[in-house]
């Protein structure tokens, strides 16, 4: 029947019509413009990249210089260290050396005897010079003076025969270990201290 085809073409419509009311409805995006850059001239572009680069050799440049002079300031250090371990005049076997700049103290290993090893710290904040022998059951301390700190040679010698000399010797050891620093407490904690 032509009044059903009619009734469809009218829903058809309808629905058209709708449909474009719905889109209708909606607005378009509205699409702007990006902002632009200012035009930079040339000169001025070129004058910043030249000071761009400048800069950049200047950094370059105090980088080299700081890392160059660290280096020399490293082997001159060792170089000290070395003198210092070694003696002045080259001779004799190398001796460890262990530095803490926040306690201030350096600690050497030498030789005691033939088969045996001792420990030396300078205590620099305390103005204390700890030994301690690992074939005896003992440590001893001296004072040292602010200016004149004896040298390593000398401070063996010196507590290795105090050392000797206790063998038979009833001496009492040191009952108040707060004047001890940190290093020589430590390296001394399990056995009595005595003054040299």
């Amino acid at each position: 029947p032509p009044e059903a085809g009619l009734a469809k073409g009218q829903e058809h419509a309808e629905m058209d019509e709708s449909s474009k009311e719905a889109l209708m409805e909606e607005a378009p995006p509205r699409y702007t413009e990006s902002p632009r850059l200012p035009c930079i001239p040339h000169e001025l572009r070129s004058l910043l990249l030249l000071v761009a680069l400048v800069v950049v050799a200047l950094v370059v440049v105090n980088v080299t210089f700081l890392l160059l002079g660290l280096h020399l300031s490293e082997a001159h250090a060792e170089t000290v260290l070395r003198m210092t371990i070694q003696g002045l005049d080259g001779q004799g076997s190398p001796q460890q050396l262990a530095m803490s700049q926040k306690e201030r103290t350096g600690t050497f290993a030498v030789r005691d005897g033939l088969n045996a090893s001792a420990t030396v710290v300078y205590d620099y904040g305390k103005l204390l010079v700890g030994y301690r022998s690992w074939r005896h059951r003992a440590c001893y301390i001296t004072r040292a003076d602010k200016d004149n700190f004896p040298g390593l040679d000398a401070v063996t010698e010196s507590f290795q025969r105090r050392q000797d000399e206790d063998v038979g010797d009833k001496a009492e050891p040191l009952a108040d270990r707060s004047i001890l620093g940190t290093t020589i407490n430590i390296l001394c904690s399990a056995v009595p201290v005595f003054w040299a």
